[in-house]
């Protein structure tokens, strides 16, 4: 009789657990669902404070160019309070950081520019402190700024080399969203770093495009064929995404902006960055959505 009771008892006994088990894996998966993981943020952001900040050479009536780049970077630190407070206190380890290159000559704009590397997690991460990022930021960028212009001595952008030497090592992260924000006209020109390998440059300038008359209505098939473009910087940036602000083509050419956008497409593409994107210049209200949206995965 317990010989029978045993043989029964045990395979229900088994039905039992795997029931169970699987009722614990459905309601882990359900929690999961509703409570996913919190990513953590390493943003950094690159400032071009070549000429095109330029009060006299690039004026602008409806908002100055530095003004407008201080609006992105107000959405930007928006954007990143708003993923922190998302999260729980012991989920937090964000980092937000500017950088420049080359770093310029002015000694209070590195200072600065130190000061608003910020890392935050679990041990920093106050109602107070998160509550005071976005001013910082405001604050301490219009300084930069205003130091620049003052001093009018523009050493130009060398964003190519940044790509080449400095993004992997400083904007990359293992265990976090990567995302890389670039404030710039779109050209690309730095005294320095002039490399060219038959038609792929590290440049791109209104007489470039004009020379290599890519200013008709032609110049997707020229830059296809003639194999027109940047010069890879990178092999692999997958783990990157960037999103590049500000692009300021010159007026009396209909195409520049198309031309401007397909190098810095084309560039992104090679190094295997899978989500970028390019934006012309516009007044912060308008751009507030776009840049929000991109940070937070809307």
């Amino acid at each position: 009789m317990k010989k029978i009771s045993s043989i029964i008892v045990i395979p229900l006994l088994l039905v039992l657990f795997l029931s169970c088990k699987r009722d614990s894996e459905k309601e882990e998966k359900e929690v999961s669902t509703k409570n996913p993981v919190a990513e953590n943020y390493n943003i950094s952001i690159l400032l071009d404070l070549s000429d095109r900040i330029s009060l006299k050479k690039n004026p602008n009536p409806t908002m100055e160019y530095y003004q407008r780049d201080l609006g992105y970077i107000k959405s930007i630190s928006e954007a990143f309070t708003k993923h922190l407070k998302s999260k729980k206190i012991r989920q937090i380890d964000d980092k937000m950081q500017l950088f420049f290159n080359p770093e310029p000559l002015n000694a209070e704009i590195n200072s600065i520019s130190k000061n608003l590397r910020i890392t935050i997690d679990k041990n920093n991460a106050s109602k107070d402190f998160l509550n005071s990022i976005s001013l910082n930021y405001a604050t301490q960028t219009l300084k930069i700024y205003e130091s620049a212009i003052k001093d009018n001595n523009y050493i130009g952008s060398d964003i190519w080399s940044f790509f080449d030497n400095k993004v992997k090592d400083q904007c990359i992260e293992n265990g976090y969203r990567n995302i890389l924000i670039l404030l710039t006209d779109g050209y690309m020109f730095y005294d320095g770093t002039t490399i060219k390998e038959g038609n792929l440059t590290t440049y791109i300038t209104p007489e470039f495009i004009r020379k290599n008359n890519l200013n008709t209505k032609d110049w997707q098939n020229k830059l296809q064929d003639q194999k027109f473009g940047f010069i890879k910087a990178g092999d692999d940036l997958s783990n990157l995404e960037v999103l590049v602000l500000g692009i300021n083509p010159i007026k009396n050419n209909p195409y520049e902006e198309k031309v401007i956008k397909a190098y810095w497409s084309k560039w992104f593409t090679e190094m295997k960055i899978k989500h970028f994107e390019i934006k012309t210049a516009d007044l912060p209200s308008n751009m507030e959505k776009i840049i929000k949206d991109f940070i937070l995965k809307k």
